[in-house]
């Protein structure tokens, strides 16, 4: 950046390691120390103990042609086998993979056992069906133990997956669809959210289906439903299969063969912008040893005992690496919850996490916010006393949404994790590590070990404490982006072209007097106001500090006087509903934002709102909520929860 953040954000309140977590740990100081030491030794320690391969590495890391990287790439291993068979091998096949929990109330448990009958039958039915490795298989189902199944069986055959969230428009799957040229579709009839069916099938037939503006289908050949909702759908004899029926007739044994580490494993579209779609590929052992390395250690993990719960749908990169391949590769007992928190009432991710004795729940701030709004009343219904250790991840928490998520659900006793990382990081690069940080709440805190990060300036000068710069990863690590797909030159313009060697985030942050890493939000998320910048997360943590305050989103909208001007909407808690006018209450808001950060960044204008508009995994669409400011059409709004609320914003502020 080019000017200083011109408020800094204090935090005085610590919170040191749970005794319980300072002795026993897995997460050990000298995890550090190895790492600064050498650090690809480090990640060679990692692969070695945390994957099994089929063929052992001899080498690293090669960054001879940057930023394309390699990692362990004459070692040969096959994903699943890490998830499934060697559990199996070792005598786990009754532990409970997932606990699964349907919508409408339907319930499952899953052990590792089944889960592998399950992916080994599906393999050899993709392999009937002409699937081969190299071959793209698009994914496109609710969140249910079957779309586990079908990463897995995709990865055991080597046939890279690209999941794409039951939810996306058909236009948006048959961007995806042809992007990658994939030959199969996995999908649903439905699936269940707020209540209602949310019809799948149709949606993939409508992706499929000629029309004037796109071609006949070329590289589909066949499409696989698994029967979930029962609702009715239209059947193509020749292109459709059950899910069921496939795998009843397949053989159950089948053999895991050894894929390169550099064989790709996924590819995963970025979502919320405008434009044709990025699909950020994924390769093999070092994304695996990556995403086992952080689930194990950022969440503490005690596979023989926990029970996990990320909360992440597996269309989304949280899916993948902390639902599926990260505790599948640990053996983890986890949960799988199909919808929505607030179905068919307020407290029912509480009931799920007193069910299952949940004891690591790791979601995002929009979700705890949203717990917030609605009050401390409901959770303490619920026996919570189970949790041990909380997460964060999506997008910065501000600070009194990191203590009432600490306070309320996690009893003032569980550590949080408030971790930092992207669709194309794969895994988790910055985060606390329960048992050695002294945690700081709003603070992402310091890079894992074998991590190297840097703040700099729009030159990429490394920039002094205090002063928010841009976040950017200065050595390659095991699990980043291997691409984009299909595109090199588009990979190289969006990370690399700016500094070179060293991939740029994308994201603003600062580092406080302790050393520690606060995330400022996207770049395009930083206004200029009378050549100030003005980091939007700043300027909502102030608003949500303010009582009355249950959520905010700020952008920054064009003013010809000031270049940009502060625009805030606010969501204001039920307990303050009676609290004033809204014209006395936006008025408090603009004059509590001047008190708490300065006069340059009060609000030119604080709308209140009902609700925010937020994609289906829970951030905020700030995009849109600038066209609102800006009286421009809105943009797609395809990926929201509820694109009505749109509306309902737009009449407010005009």
């Amino acid at each position: 950046m080019s000017k200083n953040i011109d408020h800094l954000m204090h935090e005085d309140r610590r919170f040191p390691p749970p005794a319980a977590f300072a002795e026993c740990a897995v997460a050990r100081p000298e995890l550090f120390e190895r790492a600064a030491e050498d650090r690809l030794q480090f990640w060679a320690d990692q692969a070695k103990s945390l994957v099994s391969w089929h063929t052992p590495f001899t080498r690293v890391l090669d960054w001879s042609n940057p930023p394309f990287a390699t990692w362990f790439d004459d070692g040969t291993l096959n994903v699943a086998a890490n998830c499934l068979d060697r559990h199996i091998d070792a005598g786990l096949g009754d532990r409970v993979a997932f606990y699964f929990e349907g919508e409408p109330g339907d319930r499952r448990a899953v052990t590792y056992g089944q889960l592998t009958d399950e992916v080994k039958r599906m393999a050899n039915a993709l392999e009937s069906l002409g699937v081969t490795a190299g071959d793209r298989v698009a994914i496109y189902l609710p969140h249910i133990p079957e779309a586990a199944a079908a990463m897995l069986a995709c990865a055991r055959i080597g046939a890279p997956h690209s999941v794409v969230f039951g939810g996306f428009s058909a236009e948006s799957l048959r961007s995806r669809i042809d992007d990658a040229e994939a030959t199969i579709v996995i999908t649903a009839d439905g699936g269940n959210r707020k209540g209602k069916v949310l019809p799948l099938k149709p949606i993939v037939d409508a992706a499929l289906r000629a029309t004037d503006e796109q071609p006949a289908q070329s590289s589909v050949k066949h499409v696989v439903v698994v029967q979930r909702c029962g609702n009715e759908i239209e059947w193509m004899d020749e292109r459709d299969h059950w899910w069921h029926e496939l795998r009843d007739e397949a053989k159950p044994d089948h053999v895991a063969l050894g894929f390169a580490a550099e064989h790709p494993l996924f590819i995963l579209y970025t979502s919320g912008t405008t434009g044709k779609p990025k699909g950020i590929l994924h390769t093999t052992g070092g994304y695996l040893t990556q995403a086992a390395f952080t689930h194990r250690n950022v969440f503490d993990l005690k596979p023989e005992s926990d029970v996990y719960w990320c909360t992440a749908d597996v269309g989304w990169i949280t899916g993948h690496s902390y639902v599926v391949y990260g505790p599948l590769a640990n053996g983890a007992t986890s949960v799988m919850y199909e919808g929505t928190p607030d179905t068919p009432h307020t407290g029912r991710w509480w009931e799920i996490v007193e069910r299952y004795g949940v004891t690591q729940l790791y979601t995002a701030p929009t979700a705890i916010r949203t717990f917030m709004k609605i009050g401390r009343a409901v959770p303490n219904e619920f026996d919570l006393s189970s949790l041990r250790l909380l997460g964060s991840v999506g997008e910065p928490i501000n600070p009194e949404a990191w203590m009432w998520y600490h306070e309320v659900i996690g009893g003032g006793r569980a550590p949080i994790v408030d971790t930092w990382w992207q669709t194309e990081t794969g895994a988790i690069m910055i985060s606390a590590l329960p048992g050695i940080t002294t945690l700081k709440p709003g603070s992402a805190q310091s890079p894992i070990p074998g991590i190297a990060i840097d703040i700099v300036d729009d030159n990429g000068t490394p920039i002094s404490t205090y002063d928010g710069g841009l976040l950017t990863v200065t050595q390659p690590w095991p699990s980043m982006l291997r691409g984009i797909w299909g595109d090199p030159g588009r990979f190289i313009e969006t990370y690399w072209q700016k500094f070179g060697s060293a991939y740029f985030a994308g994201d603003g942050a600062r580092r406080d007097s302790d050393g520690d890493v606060w995330l400022l939000g996207r770049v395009d998320d930083v206004m200029n106001v009378s050549g100030h910048r003005l980091s939007t997360a700043e300027i909502e943590s102030a608003l949500v500090s303010n009582p009355m305050v249950a959520e905010a989103a700020v952008v920054g909208a064009a003013d010809d006087v000031t270049g940009q001007a502060v625009v805030a909407f606010v969501i204001i808690k039920s307990s303050h509903a009676d609290g004033g006018s809204p014209a006395d209450q936006s008025a408090q808001l603009r004059a509590h934002v001047a008190q708490q950060i300065g006069a340059i960044a009060r609000p030119a204008k604080v709308y209140l709102v009902p609700e925010l508009p937020k994609t289906r995994s829970g951030k905020i669409m700030r995009r849109l909520l600038r066209d609102v400011a800006e009286g421009r059409p809105i943009g797609d709004t395809t990926t929201l929860t509820d694109p009505a609320i749109l509306s309902v914003i737009n009449a407010q502020v005009h």
